[in-house]
């Protein structure tokens, strides 16, 4: 009789442990215990069921380049390593100039509300069709998690001008549009090998950054007070090998690392991130309890979130005042990058010129 009681007990004990779990995934509150591997990818093949294309030339919001679309060239799985590679939209036309120079460009497929180009798009030189083609990918609608330790094991492209990214998005935009819902990017680079800000500090592939976007509404962003970059050694950036690319998230803030080393930690004050980003006093908060937040200290971040994995080109990320220049200093951005394509293409190489991505797993907290 005392065994049994003991094994009801030690059953019983098991089952309040795994619910001690404050991970949620895809809208569930699991039995999880903290340490349980919840999600992984080891991209033993492109697995359909845990991600999907993104489809659209919206430019991502920050004036990029590149159309997305659904492409095997672009996003493909080799010896267990997923691979995302820009290439030239002139070579998924078939070498039709004509076409790219003053044609009309339907996105299959387009993932994107269609409106304001973002599904089409009309050239006429010279203002002509975006000038590369590259892959997103994400597990929007297929998993989606609220808390838990994030690695990503991944090597980063070396290609001038390649945007490379892994990051999160909300799964549903309960507090509105960007940035109100919150953005998390685990890892931001640039594929430029030597590209240096005004200080000498190489800002290419020998440098990667970690940030949240978040804010009462647009244009209104507080990164600035969640974000931080770490560089490599001298000449051995992060597209040189594999490294391991790591988020903690927590009811209570965020850790950033890679290789097991704290890039950044953000942990909102009593006011939660509102009073984090300084936001004026007179614009209401949308992170509060009446305004639908689970957790106010961490809203927007107390929501469920899904990964991205995608490869830009060109935009907004690269600054203004970087040697060398960037090479789209015109109002017709798309054509003068093109016309500059005999200084970067030759540095986009085979596979060297992809993100490659080993492995993601997600353990609950």
């Amino acid at each position: 009789m005392r065994l049994l009681i003991v094994l009801a007990c030690l059953i019983s004990c098991g089952l309040a442990a795994k619910q001690q779990s404050i991970t949620t995934v895809n809208g569930l509150r699991g039995l999880y215990a903290p340490g349980d591997l919840i999600w992984e990818d080891t991209f033993d093949t492109f697995d359909a069921t845990k991600w999907d294309y993104e489809a659209n030339m919206n430019g991502g919001g920050n004036n990029e380049f590149q159309v997305y679309e659904r492409n095997e060239s672009n996003a493909y799985v080799t010896n267990g390593v997923m691979h995302i590679k820009p290439d030239l939209t002139v070579d998924h036309l078939g070498g039709n100039y004509e076409h790219f120079y003053n044609g009309y460009h339907y996105v299959e497929c387009c993932t994107d509300p269609p409106r304001g180009g973002a599904c089409d798009r009309q050239a006429g030189y010279p203002n002509i069709l975006q000038p590369a083609y590259s892959a997103r990918l994400r597990t929007k609608g297929r998993f989606s998690f609220r808390y838990g330790k994030v690695e990503v094991r991944a090597k980063l492209p070396r290609g001038d001008w390649m945007w490379p990214a892994i990051w999160m998005m909300p799964e549903h935009a309960v507090y509105g549009g960007w940035p109100s819902s919150g953005e998390v990017d685990i890892m931001e680079s640039r594929g430029n090998r030597n590209l240096f800000n005004p200080a000498g500090v190489n800002i290419g592939t020998e440098q990667v950054g970690s940030t949240l976007h978040f804010g009462p509404f647009w244009p209104h962003n507080g990164y600035w007070a969640a974000h931080n970059t770490t560089n490599s050694e001298a000449t051995n950036g992060y597209d040189q090998d594999f490294h391991l690319y790591q988020l903690e998230w927590t009811e209570f803030g965020f850790l950033f690392r890679v290789d097991n080393q704290t890039v950044t930690r953000v942990v909102p004050p009593a006011g939660g991130f509102f009073e984090l980003g300084q936001f004026d006093p007179t614009i209401e908060n949308p992170w509060t309890e009446a305004g639908g937040a689970i957790n106010p200290r961490m809203a927007p971040f107390d929501q469920e979130f899904h990964f991205i994995l995608n490869v830009a080109v060109g935009g907004n990320f690269f600054p203004t005042d970087s040697t060398p220049p960037r090479p789209w200093e015109t109002a017709q951005t798309f054509l003068s990058f093109w016309e500059a394509r005999d200084d970067w293409l030759p540095s986009w190489q085979g596979d060297d010129a992809a993100l490659q991505v080993d492995y993601i797993r997600v353990w609950a907290v």
